[in-house]
């Protein structure tokens, strides 16, 4: 039996019930009260809980596999999921309509979210979320205070009535529903499209699309325009510009001879624009506008916000890439890194603690390396420029 001081809550613990992570819920019940969330609610929704045996597992899982962006993006816009995303803007048409008119996020970049998270709602989560965040404040190594906070908002959810607990599903981290937003993004962004006074983005697919057009209009979305152009860059192309940071308008970037795949022009030259090349030189290149990094803040990843640039665009009626990927060039896993690093050091090219991060002295190391060997000086670490290194005596 477990008792709760001010509001006396009482439960049978499980045979074999995880005596730490009952201790937690006790403990945790005066910051929950606090927060106002009732005695009712707490007892409710903790009683017989045990932690997450997937979180447990997960949370301090460092995979060493680095999945290749041509990989992710074959699955990310795969012909299924376009199909489904042209079914879906035809199905939920009106909603969409509506949707964009009143947040002014284009209906497509709303539609590439939904597949990319949850399929269209194929795959939400078998976690309840709850139940993971209880876990992740109990356990999790690291961000203890994030996760409580993200408990607390969940918890609130809850007593406010907006999702059942039983229903209140998500990803082992705590992600929820149709678009997953985490209870902290949920409590900031979600919108009640329908007007029922609840913001459920578990079971309301328009109020899961209307709080994912208010999330991106929130972070600044410029209506009506694209996220990014697939683009040419010329012969003996200056590559230290693709640095990620230098920014510069379309127009400008057209007088250092780049241009679009397609062949067309840049419709708003004035437009800024950042070069990005995912796979350095050995892959597509691109110019990548304001909406893109909108995208990167719903999940910062370059890979992410292109394979939803790249969906939206396919949903309504774009093309593949015209470039190709050189699937020899892969990614490093943080090991790898790690040697390339101690390997740049030791040939001179200072890269700072070969700690298997790849960030701006990493990239200037590459370079400089690259530079002094005749190599492209695209900056891109891969299995190909580790071997060149190790052969390099």
């Amino acid at each position: 039996m477990a008792a709760l001081a001010a509001g006396l809550i009482v439960w049978a613990l499980p045979a074999q019930a995880d005596v730490g992570f009952q201790r937690f819920i006790s403990g945790f019940w005066p910051t929950a009260k606090a927060a106002g969330i009732s005695s009712q609610t707490y007892n409710a929704v903790f009683s017989g809980m045990q932690p997450d045996e997937d979180t447990l597992r997960l949370m301090s899982k460092q995979s060493e596999f680095v999945k290749p962006i041509w990989d992710y993006l074959d699955s990310a816009v795969s012909k299924d999921r376009v199909e489904k995303g042209r079914k879906f803007l035809n199905e939920y048409g009106p909603v969409l309509q509506k949707i964009e008119a009143r947040y002014g996020v284009d209906r497509e970049a709303v539609l590439a979210i939904w597949g990319m998270e949850t399929n269209y709602g194929g795959f939400m989560g078998r976690h309840n979320v709850v139940q993971a965040l209880a876990t992740l404040a109990y356990a999790a190594p690291r961000r203890k205070s994030f996760w409580e906070k993200e408990l607390v908002t969940a918890l609130e959810i809850v007593q406010a009535g907006h999702v059942r607990f039983q229903d209140m599903e998500g990803s082992w981290a705590g992600a929820m529903g149709h678009t997953q937003f985490m209870p902290s993004s949920w409590k900031a962004y979600a919108a009640d499209y329908d007007g029922d006074g609840r913001r459920d983005i578990w079971t309301s697919i328009p109020d899961a699309l209307a709080s994912t057009a208010a999330y991106l209009r929130k972070h600044g979305w410029q209506t009506g325009k694209t996220w990014g152009y697939e683009v040419k860059l010329p012969a003996g192309f200056d590559y230290h510009l693709a640095d990620g940071d230098k920014t510069l308008t379309l127009g400008e970037w057209g007088r250092y001879g780049i241009r679009r795949s397609n062949g067309k022009g840049f419709p708003r030259p004035s437009d800024n624009a950042i070069l990005v090349l995912p796979a350095g030189a050995s892959g597509p290149a691109f110019l990548m506008l304001r909406n893109f990094y909108v995208i990167k803040r719903y999940n910062n990843a370059t890979a992410y916000a292109l394979g939803v640039g790249l969906l939206a665009d396919r949903i309504i009626g774009g093309g593949t890439l015209e470039g190709d990927w050189s699937r020899e060039h892969m990614p490093l896993n943080r090991s790898e890194t790690a040697e390339l690093q101690a390997l740049l050091n030791r040939r001179g090219f200072s890269v700072g603690t070969a700690d298997g991060k790849i960030g701006p002295a990493t990239r200037r190391g590459i370079r400089a390396y690259q530079s002094s060997r005749g190599l492209v000086p695209d900056g891109y670490a891969s299995v190909v420029l580790l071997a060149h290194l190790k052969m390099d005596g």
